[in-house]
């Protein structure tokens, strides 16, 4: 179940990469930066749009390690624009890539704490199921709605991707 979940959040940072190209085009067509849309927020309050792509990244990398056991990859703070969002996903990619089904061999009664929960830990299936897929969905679903509120032209089917579907 853990795989095949992760990957379909690793497909769904594959349509995030299809989202960027389409919000490039939308800016050069218009004559704007497309780094422009690192900008966005949906509320005053809200986080921006590259430390929403950061935390679904985080929220990935960091939940399967904590999960297989496995080290997540540590990346450099710089300043971002669409090619380092670009190249962030890709690295969360290639690192979900390296994963097999026996890495998440006793995930689910592994014990997941983080720093920020003040010695409280949950069991790897509550860690999973409460707050890694919910937090990565959040994150990638503001930043989906940030490029639709900034003008992209978006719809469903760019953020679902391709189905499985068959003839009946």
């Amino acid at each position: 179940m853990y795989l095949d979940l992760i990957r379909q959040m690793q497909k769904q940072f594959m349509q995030m990469l299809t989202w960027f190209d389409a919000a490039s085009a939308h800016a050069t067509s218009r004559g704007f930066n497309p780094d422009a849309f690192l900008t966005l927020r949906l509320a005053p309050d809200q986080l921006a749009f590259p430390i929403q792509v950061h935390i679904a990244c985080d929220t990935l990398k960091a939940g399967v390690a904590g999960l297989t056991g496995k080290t997540a990859p540590v990346f450099a703070d710089e300043p971002p624009t669409l090619d380092t969002l670009r190249a962030r996903i890709r690295a969360v990619i290639a690192f979900v890539d390296g994963l097999t089904a026996a890495d998440f061999e006793g995930a689910v009664e592994r014990t997941i704490t983080q720093p920020r929960w003040e010695g409280r830990t949950m069991t790897g299936h509550d860690f999973f199921l409460e707050y890694l897929v919910p937090n990565f969905y959040f994150h990638v679903a503001h930043t989906y709605a940030l490029l639709r509120h900034g003008g992209v032209a978006l719809g469903k089917r760019d953020y679902l991707g391709a189905l499985s579907m068959r003839p009946a």
